[in-house]
């Protein structure tokens, strides 16, 4: 039995009560009903009432099930972007985002920070013609956040332009204003405790009138989960094509333990948890924040700089059962990332940090 304690950063830890529902999963059969059967609208249903409940989700928004959030990069380029997207890079991933507009035959535009920097809302200034503002709220691969305040602000000054937000890594954390937003996103194996293999997107009516529009217009939206019949089949709970249903089932049941926590105190035990760690961080002669300004510091994501090698702090963290994340690409070596989603309990995040004291001071 693998008792390791997963604190990297997706795939992570899993949800502890994911067992039971697996379980229950296997015993009504979950994986063998079909899609366009009563059993799996009445989940859908079910999945989709818990996340509205749980994130405050306005009635403008759809929730859809796709298959990652990389396949939700390549559908938002495809059926709302018809010439020009501006992205904010600050990280490999976003960097993908941004290269996909390229590959996708659109134009992409961008402006770049270092490497764990982040962006200051009015030193940007967005070209007149874009379509679509691409932000990253959490950027995994560097640890880098931007506020829910900075990212309200772009809505005062493009109002026309449709602004869609990465929160792969940290959706539940960001409390949104989702009248400043048109879109968000996330992955099930970060903060929702769960395996690799579902993306879920949240969009308004006003992203699904431009894809309306552009297939007026002629504009080819693609071949496979186009907005219009992801949303058709939506409103039936219901997907284009056969699904994972299992992993819907067990989404909503996760969702729904999560709401009889509530999502502030979920936010503020995350708060608690992240200070442990920076704190420590601080005061270590090992390990240091790779995000210098405090503000733009991931809750979720932790980053640090290690002066030993990722590799030697994960040999001693396996004698504890527990194990972090390695810096990313170039950065795999000089760099840790340790994940902070719910969960990781409390009682875990200090273990974690004491057993880190004790080898490394």
């Amino acid at each position: 039995m693998n008792n390791k304690i997963y604190f990297t950063p997706g795939p992570s830890e899993l949800y502890p009560t994911i067992g039971k529902h697996i379980q229950q999963a296997l015993d009504d059969k979950i994986g063998a009903i079909s899609h366009r059967s009563k059993q799996f609208q009445e989940i859908y249903a079910h999945t989709e009432n818990q996340l509205r409940t749980f994130l405050k989700l306005p009635d403008n928004y759809t929730i859809l099930f796709l298959a990652s959030a990389t396949e939700i990069w390549e559908r938002i380029l495809q059926n709302t972007v018809a010439h020009t997207s501006f992205h904010l890079v600050n990280g490999s991933f976003s960097k993908k985002f941004y290269e996909c507009a390229g590959e996708l035959g659109r134009t992409g535009l961008k402006v770049e920070a270092q490497f764990g920097e982040g962006f200051y809302p009015e030193q940007i200034a967005v070209p007149a013609e874009t379509e679509a503002i691409c932000l990253t709220h959490n950027e995994t691969s560097s640890g880098v956040s931007m506020p829910v305040a900075d990212i309200n602000q772009f809505r005062a000054k493009h109002a026309e332009a449709l602004i869609y937000v990465d929160s792969v890594s940290s959706l539940p954390y960001p409390n949104f204003d989702y009248s400043k937003i048109d879109s968000t996103y996330f992955s099930v194996q970060k903060c929702f405790g769960m395996p690799a293999g579902l993306g879920v997107w949240l969009l308004n009516d006003r992203v699904i009138a431009k894809a309306e529009a552009m297939d007026k217009k002629g504009i080819s939206l693609g071949t496979y989960h186009t907005i219009p019949s992801l949303v058709s089949k939506a409103k039936e709970n219901q997907t284009p094509e056969t699904c994972n249903v299992l992993y819907i089932y067990l989404l909503g049941k996760i969702v729904e333990d999560m709401n009889k926590i509530g999502a502030q105190e979920i936010r503020m035990s995350i708060d608690r948890k992240a200070k442990l760690v920076y704190d420590y961080l601080q005061t270590s002669k090992v390990f240091s924040p790779a995000v210098a300004d405090e503000k733009l510091r991931s809750q979720t994501t932790i980053v640090a700089n290690v002066t030993i090698g990722s590799a030697e702090v994960n040999n001693q963290l396996a004698a504890f059962n527990m194990a972090v994340g390695t810096g990313y690409g170039n950065h795999k070596d000089q760099q840790i990332r340790i994940a902070n989603f719910p969960a990781h309990s409390e009682q875990a995040m200090q273990q974690l940090v004491a057993k880190l004291q004790a080898c490394f001071g």
